[in-house]
């Protein structure tokens, strides 16, 4: 029997594209420009998979969704959106889409969609439950990228579940954001959100951190003092950079994941809580596990579910963006009219590696926001230590960085351009000619006529370049 597929959508291009494509592939379409008039065929009809845009004029793809699962609970909806944000995804997946798929959308990748719908319809016939509640607000984690869709997914997927989850990624990537945001939108969230950074807590601390201590435990402890997991009861406790805990910690942490018990330091009674663990790393746990120095079975217990948050320099099409949010959010912070990037500052940030990641670039943010003269920054404006990697590409003498000689070229052309220089040509060739006849004559020993040959020069023009180059 052929599946029957509905397209809701106000763009006839994205309809007509969808019909075509979804048909050669042996669906039965049919297509609408509004919520309304799929509601009004859905009373008398009913299709097997639906494909919604989220922002429609009259009913919105989040309100139709929820309308059409009043009357069929089981119909799987995939949502689409040129919006790609995690309120978007998380509200797509809270209140029963079936898939979200943001614009602009691979043509195979939909087809995939629509064919695990109809598989799903066959085999899954239980009633959904829908959540209607709006998710919080996460400004925080912006990002149109593919690698960050996927996160957005992973967040709204784990929405109705309390499992342990792994985050695994560089420094200032925004780990324990990621975190929050897990745990405001999952059935803890009216519960606390605890943080715990093991890097950051002296060893001998740590089991008091996080399990508590009994009154006279030892000395200075005056009082009882309940630890991180009690104060995460019913919550979520987020453990940063779990690779640093200690062994015997990690002994300590896999009984209490096994049977939810503990004991204080120095206690006799045991402690039962009811917590969800999301841990996070910048580590290599599998190497660490295989070095000895993290224990394999609490490494299965945490990898339930991983998170990979990726690096900035992996999303680089996100850095205007999230350049955007930080201005608008020093400014509002320092009560100042926040600022600008210049078309030129956009690319050129941009294309600058981030090795501190997201952080790194609110730092810089910050900084502008106070430092940079003008209401519109510009390349200029931007601080020294991100020039002068750039703009320093092609010096004669520097040490080649990483990317390939062409795209240091083309960055050291964009940096010197965005700053407003002229005759550049003029600047670049004899700096270029430097450093080929200085490479050539090291690899013949100081044989010149060798190193022209080798160049495809003739001896007239060696010795005319040796000559302008002030080669000694």
């Amino acid at each position: 029997m052929t599946a029957k597929v509905w397209i809701v959508d106000d763009d006839s291009s994205i309809r007509w594209v969808l019909e075509r494509t979804l048909g050669n592939e042996g669906f039965e379409c049919e297509s609408f420009a509004d919520g309304e008039a799929l509601l009004h065929s859905l009373e008398a009809r009913s299709p097997d998979v639906i494909l919604s845009d989220i922002r429609m004029p009259g009913i919105d793809g989040l309100s139709l969704l929820e309308q059409i699962h009043r009357r069929q609970a089981d119909l799987p909806i995939i949502i689409m959106t040129a919006h790609s944000d995690l309120d978007s995804a998380v509200n797509a997946y809270q209140r029963g889409a079936f898939e979200y798929l943001p614009k602009p959308f691979d043509i195979e990748e939909a087809v995939t969609l629509v064919r695990r719908a109809e598989n799903h319809l066959k085999e899954q016939r239980t009633k959904r439950k829908t959540r209607p509640q709006d998710a919080a607000s996460s400004p925080e984690i912006i990002g149109e990228a593919p690698a960050m869709q996927e996160v957005f997914r992973a967040i709204g997927r784990l929405s109705r579940s309390s499992i342990s989850v792994l985050i695994n990624g560089q420094s200032g990537t925004g780990k324990e954001l990621v975190a929050h945001a897990l745990h405001r939108h999952s059935p803890r969230s009216h519960k606390n959100f605890i943080a715990l950074n093991m890097a950051a807590i002296p060893k001998d601390l740590i089991e008091s951190e996080l399990f508590g201590h009994e009154k006279g435990a030892f000395t200075g402890a005056n009082n009882i003092r309940h630890g991180r997991f009690e104060q995460a009861d019913g919550g979520t406790l987020f453990l940063d950079e779990i690779g640093d805990m200690p062994l015997d910690v990690q002994t300590r942490l896999l009984r209490v994941l096994a049977d939810g018990q503990f004991y204080r330091v120095g206690g006799h009674q045991p402690v039962q809580v009811d917590v969800r663990i999301i841990a996070a790393t910048h580590q290599n746990l599998e190497k660490r596990v295989a070095d000895g120095e993290f224990r394999e079975d609490l490494f299965h217990r945490l990898n339930v579910i991983r998170i990979h948050i990726p690096a900035l320099k992996e999303r680089r099409e996100d850095i205007p963006q999230l350049a955007h949010h930080f201005l608008l959010r020093a400014a509002k912070e320092l009560n100042v009219e926040a600022k600008s990037l210049h078309p030129d500052t956009q690319v050129f940030i941009s294309r600058l590696p981030w090795p501190g990641n997201v952080r790194q670039l609110e730092n810089v943010c910050r900084w502008l926001t106070v430092m940079a003269s003008g209401q519109e920054v510009l390349v200029a404006d931007l601080p020294t230590e991100l020039l002068t990697p750039i703009t320093s590409v092609a010096e004669p003498g520097q040490p080649a960085l990483a990317g390939g000689w062409q795209q240091q070229l083309r960055d050291w052309v964009a940096a010197k351009l965005a700053l407003g220089e002229i005759d550049i040509l003029a600047d670049a060739m004899p700096q270029f000619e430097r450093i080929m006849l200085e490479t050539a004559l090291e690899h013949t020993h100081g044989h010149k006529q060798e190193a022209a040959r080798l160049l495809g020069w003739g001896r007239n023009t060696l010795t005319r370049k040796l000559k302008e180059l002030d080669f000694s």
